[in-house]
């Protein structure tokens, strides 16, 4: 069977960087860093002081107050996202077979800030089992996608897909490979995530995970340096329409891209470990080749995972050397986490969107924070360090990795009829 053809034709982004797909692009290219002190909570104690929190959101402008009682900040900014994508899509749901139309999410955590809540309100109270009744459906992790699929109509496949920080990106490989093997004609796809939270800081320092660079926020997140010293976390949603070409085409929709291929593999290796050799980043990035039918020569972008951590930024480097060759050298890659923070679970969605940038405009996003070399990184690679450079970007490649050995690959290319 002839596998569909796959468009996107709709975006919306809520990020440390701005909250319309628009503002977190335009800051992306300007290099600008989304990193700066924890003002959610008293972060004094902790080892880590600083994150790339959302700014200046108000979800009173898309929801009701009753609304937002009822969810977790991890579906609000879904919510959010998925009004951004469906303004821009355009797409007229009453003439549309909603049917054929479904939710497919990713997040790593979910509703970690509600179970927080509701454990810190039973410690401080008298004992009494007095939960909140919307404890269990703020909480987990599906919600959010069913929260889509209610407002919007959508009757077709409805799911989360939790793969830890790889979440997002295995979101949109399921809701590619479900339109291209004719089960439906469009899928809302994406991931959020709000894990700036006292547990989520506190966990990942217990992780030693954590950039703990406090006098300087706005550099902690420096990618490919010698000096890096652990992620930055970050928070936010990204949500992409993802189309059945021949529908999109029926309709007259704006097409921003083509996904052609994706990559799902694992390391069997480590918990939390990257493969030092990077067999899992290898396989990933061959096997989403092999899917779109490319050559590796004819990628022009690599959105690396890129976390800023110690082991993580040697070992992509190494696997892109070996899926790409000679053509390492002729590509740009660029770690937008240098300026996002590591969105966990919806760290793949704007990564995507990104890309989806990227291809559009003819820019790539910088590495920006970087001042000094790692002899086990080759810096002979454009690593795109510090300033976003202009070149024709026909395809580009996102890696996102995750906890657990999970390994994800998507492809995006310019559209050509």
């Amino acid at each position: 069977m002839e596998k569909k053809r796959v468009v996107v034709t709709g975006l919306g982004a809520l990020t440390p960087l701005g909250n319309t797909v628009d503002s977190y692009w335009n800051n992306l290219i300007a290099g600008k860093s989304g990193a700066d002190y924890i003002t959610k909570f008293d972060a004094s104690l902790f080892k880590t002081q600083f994150a790339c929190e959302v700014k200046d959101f108000d979800p009173l402008e898309i929801m009701d107050r009753k609304e937002v009682r009822k969810l977790d900040l991890f579906s609000v900014y879904a919510m959010a996202t998925a009004h951004e994508a469906f303004q821009d899509s355009k797409i007229d749901l009453d003439n549309v077979n909603l049917d054929r139309a479904g939710v497919v999410w990713g997040s790593g955590i979910g509703g970690m800030k509600t179970f927080q809540e509701e454990c810190f309100n039973y410690k401080d109270g008298d004992g009494s089992p007095r939960f909140n009744p919307f404890f269990v459906p703020k909480m987990i992790v599906d919600i959010a996608a069913g929260h889509i699929s209610i407002k919007y109509g959508l009757r077709g496949p409805n799911y989360v897909t939790v793969s830890a920080c790889a979440s997002s990106t295995n979101a949109i490989i399921d809701a590619l490979m479900l339109i291209q093997l004719g089960k439906c004609d469009f899928i809302v796809t994406g991931g959020s995530e709000a894990g700036v939270n006292i547990t989520g800081i506190g966990g990942f320092n217990a992780l030693k995970a954590l950039s703990t660079r406090n006098d300087s926020p706005q550099t902690a997140s420096r990618p490919f340096d010698s000096t890096r010293d652990g992620f930055v976390l970050g928070e936010g949603s990204g949500c992409l329409i993802l189309e059945e070409l021949e529908h999109a085409k029926a309709r007259g929709a704006k097409i921003y891209a083509e996904v052609v291929g994706g990559g799902l593999t694992a390391d069997a290796h480590h918990i939390t470990a990257p493969h030092p050799e990077g067999h899992g980043a290898i396989s990933v990035m061959r096997q989403s080749l092999d899917d779109a039918g490319m050559n590796p020569e004819e990628i022009d972008y690599i959105n690396v995972h890129g976390t800023s951590t110690p082991l993580g930024d040697i070992a992509e480097t190494k696997a892109i050397k070996e899926v790409f060759g000679d053509h390492a050298y002729n590509l740009n890659i660029s770690s937008t986490k240098s300026m996002t923070g590591h969105l966990l679970g919806a760290a793949g969605a704007i990564e995507a969107i990104a890309c989806v940038k990227a291809v559009q405009h003819d820019i790539v996003p910088p590495t920006i924070n970087f001042e000094h070399e790692d002899e086990q990184i080759d810096y002979n690679l454009n690593l795109t360090l510090n300033k976003a450079e202009k070149r024709t970007v026909n395809a580009a490649l996102s890696n996102t990795f995750g906890f657990g050995g999970h390994n994800t690959s998507i492809i995006v290319k310019k559209f050509n009829d």
